[in-house]
């Protein structure tokens, strides 16, 4: 099932964010997720509060809750 699979790639951006706050690239590259799932795991982790986004002109940082 679909939600699973979001939920394993969640922890893989949880995992990563582990160590401080990354940049969505970064953050693409660190897990080797696809852009789809990626914004997927990012979407279930701010719906749950455990991800905050600064948004500037030129990337969007992700930050651990």
């Amino acid at each position: 099932m679909i939600t699973n699979k979001i939920g394993e790639n969640a922890g893989l951006i949880w995992s990563a964010l582990q160590g401080g706050e990354l940049t969505t690239k970064a953050l693409k590259k660190a897990t080797k997720l696809k852009e789809l799932e990626l914004n997927m795991a990012l979407g279930w982790l701010a719906r749950e509060s455990k991800i905050a986004f600064t948004i500037t002109d030129t990337e969007t940082i992700i930050t651990l809750l």
